[in-house]
């Protein structure tokens, strides 16, 4: 129902940004799988074979799906995955695993950014600690966690920035932030992904999932208009309010404009 809270989880225990493995089972995927079955064919492929099959199962299950088999997106990943480069890609499956990870997102939001503001160059296993335990206190969890749960958790928190190239690599306890602008294809599927969902053009402006990349109500604005001379829409504002006139039909034409040559030199 409405308005009923989201808890954190420690889902990304299951799985951190699971890039690679992410475009294998996206190539794996067909439209109509279920996890089950993906997982079978991610069996029988033979491209995991230093995964069990219990390991398998746990990423088909817990991280796949949740995030790219719930709400049916899979299937316009899948023709992305196949032509773009690694570094346009992870910012759509940023996106779609905070989505499914709450925790994620309000880190990356109320933490990640906020600190790159003030003028920090790095985050470490404090400040994430800090936030996880904030999160407990304030009943964000559904049952208190214990101390050795919030540290795995903050952990998995600092783990999955690195994978997504928001911090440093590494196993150290301090990474360095990698802030990255956003990319034309991120805004491009996003803003028609928003719109095709049911979205006022003010509510897609207003949209939490552009905080992941750092932009306010304004700044997505401007990069719309910045972008509209591509012909994927018409923007105009006056006092206010913005209207746009969305030039693509649906999904699937946004994915080939998306995998187009021209867009991909970006």
């Amino acid at each position: 129902m409405p308005g009923e809270p989201v808890f954190y989880t420690t889902q990304l225990q299951a799985g951190l940004g699971m890039v690679e493995e992410t475009k294998l089972l996206l190539g794996l995927y067909q439209p109509g799988m279920n996890s089950a079955q993906l997982c079978e064919a991610a069996l029988r492929s033979g491209q995991f074979p230093l995964v069990s099959a219990r390991r398998l199962r746990n990423i088909v299950v817990e991280c796949f799906g949740p995030r790219y088999l719930k709400h049916e997106v899979a299937m316009y990943l899948k023709p992305l995955a196949e032509v773009l480069p690694t570094h346009q890609l992870v910012p759509l499956l940023l996106v779609f695993t905070a989505q499914a990870n709450r925790i994620l997102a309000d880190f990356i939001r109320d933490i990640y950014w906020p600190s790159y503001s003030a003028g920090r160059s790095d985050l470490n296993k404090a400040d994430a600690t800090d936030f996880v335990q904030n999160a407990v206190r304030d009943g964000k969890t559904r049952t208190p966690w214990s101390e050795s749960t919030i540290r795995r958790v903050s952990g998995y928190l600092l783990g999955c920035c690195a994978d997504f190239g928001l911090l440093s690599a590494g196993r150290s306890a301090t990474r360095s932030i990698q802030p990255v602008r956003i990319q034309s294809t991120t805004v491009l599927f996003f803003a028609y992904h928003l719109r095709f969902a049911g979205l006022s053009d003010n509510a897609v402006l207003n949209h939490q999932l552009w905080g992941l990349f750092g932009l306010e109500p304004g700044d997505v604005r401007d990069e719309l208009k910045r972008l509209a001379s591509n012909g994927w829409w018409i923007i105009q504002s006056a006092a206010g309010t913005t209207r746009i006139t969305w030039l693509l039909p649906n999904m699937e034409d946004v994915t080939r404009v998306i995998a187009a040559p021209v867009i991909n030199q970006g």
